[in-house]
């Protein structure tokens, strides 16, 4: 049954027509119809849904998949890029081992993300597939669709198509006569950003409190109520079908000679550009390719600096236009790719604004489990509030460099301070100036020829 209701908004963030896609180049979206509809459970068979399924089914060697995955280097399109078919071989398998569990991470709240949500809601069998593949490889009997609780109309669509999967037998017991049993719930979140966190996450599913766990153990040996668990993206899960069809060499060469990064990635761009969407593009491509596909920045503005991946990501310069957006390479310059979809800042804006809207995100999506974060972000907020208006302190700055270092990787529980430090720490060492005319300007008066972050 096809889905009549349209979400407007982002029934048009793919900018690439079905003239442009197709299943050898553009695994993720070949099938999406261009006129905004789902792709039922008959579109999606007849366009090769679920044949990849049947073929792993029939060999019956779930560590091939694994393989296959780990050759094809699929990495995780959640933000982190590890490698899935690394994360898949540590899960604890064995005839002894308890059956565990499968848990798409489907709580996008990073801000100036929205990839996940295009496939959700315009292709969902692609992700169910994905998640039957991943039970089969890692001994798991049932899955998890953790779902951002804002994403309603996601649920409709996700709940539809499980219905349909499981009518037409490729969920429950005996998919597909292979006597592998797997079947999939979709529980929605309760709005909490930290929910994106894998351990958060799980402990929120068992209906705790969502704070982050110590790690060891890790979830692969001991993750939803003590049973092996794998957490993977929507975006991650949905490169599965493909890779099991046509091979791992074959997703390899989709990257081309840019990356060692295999397959495609969805970019995307928002901000203050003529045409913000969604691009499924090989692996690799650059920041100027994407705000060219964009159509540029509004109005003639020129660009100030821009996030490679959501709000957590550093900010990357003007010069770094033409680096290949792949994992190793926007790490080397000091920022995370991220989710690829990038965020533009334009030169009649202000960063501090910008760095205090961001900051008052992180402070108020804090778990408040560790005291860096519980802390250190809301003070943060202050201070720049303070060098918003006008009214910054002597060594207010070098304050903020000591709070974003206090956040630093390998001292908090979980990656969201030092994801809240990253923007903070670039901005202050790209624009510092700008921060500093928070300390000179007199009262109330905000830096000069500026914007706040997000005025049109």
């Amino acid at each position: 049954m096809t889905s009549q209701r349209q979400s407007p908004v982002y029934r048009s963030r793919l900018q690439q027509s079905a003239s442009e896609r197709g299943p050898e180049t553009h695994p993720l979206t070949w099938r999406l119809r261009d006129d905004g509809q789902v792709v039922d459970l008959e579109d999606y068979q007849a366009k090769e849904g679920y044949r990849a399924l049947c073929q792993v089914l029939e060999a019956g060697d779930p560590r091939a998949v694994i393989t296959t995955l780990k050759e094809a280097n699929v990495r995780g399109r959640g933000g982190a890029g590890f490698s899935a078919g690394l994360k898949w071989s540590l899960t604890m398998q064995g005839g002894d081992m308890p059956r565990g569990y499968i848990v798409c991470n489907a709580d996008e709240m990073e801000p100036g993300t929205f990839k996940d949500r295009l496939l959700m809601e315009q292709q969902p069998h692609l992700l169910i597939e994905g998640m039957v593949l991943a039970g089969y490889a890692n001994n798991a009997r049932y899955g998890y669709i953790f779902l951002r609780g804002e994403y309603v109309e996601s649920a409709r669509v996700l709940a539809q198509a499980l219905a349909e999967a499981r009518d037409a037998g490729w969920l429950g017991p005996d998919v597909a006569g292979s006597g592998f049993d797997f079947d999939i719930a979709l529980h929605t979140g309760a709005g909490r950003y930290i929910c994106g966190e894998e351990t958060a996450l799980l402990n929120s599913l068992e209906g705790k409190r969502a704070n982050p766990r110590a790690k060891p153990p890790f979830p692969g040996q001991s993750g939803a109520w003590g049973k092996p668990t794998v957490v993977n993206n929507v975006e991650t899960l949905c490169n599965v079908p493909a890779v099991m069809l046509r091979g791992a060499d074959w997703y390899q060469r989709l990257s081309g000679d840019r990356t060692k990064d295999g397959g495609t990635k969805l970019y995307g761009a928002s901000g203050l550009v003529n045409r913000p969407g969604l691009w499924e593009l090989p692996m690799g491509v650059t920041g100027r390719e994407i705000l060219e596909r964009a159509g540029g920045l509004r109005n003639g503005r020129a660009l100030k600096a821009w996030l490679p991946g959501g709000a957590s990501t550093g900010f990357l310069l003007p010069e770094h236009l033409d680096l290949p957006l792949d994992f190793d390479t926007v790490g080397k310059e000091g920022s995370r790719l991220g989710t690829g979809l990038l965020t533009v800042v334009t030169e009649d804006q202000s960063m501090v604004s910008l760095m205090r809207n961001l900051e008052e995100f992180f402070a108020r999506e804090s778990c408040g489990w560790c005291t860096p974060c519980r802390d250190g972000l809301p003070w943060t907020v202050k201070l720049l509030q303070a060098l918003e208006q006008g009214e910054g302190e002597a060594g207010d700055i070098e304050l903020l460099d000591k709070l974003a270092a206090d956040c630093g990787p390998g001292l908090t529980f979980c990656a969201h301070a030092p994801g809240a430090a990253m923007p903070l720490q670039t901005a202050l060492r790209h624009f510092r100036h700008e921060f500093e005319q928070g300390v000179r300007h007199a009262r109330g008066k905000a830096p000069a020829d500026a914007i706040p972050a997000g005025d049109p």
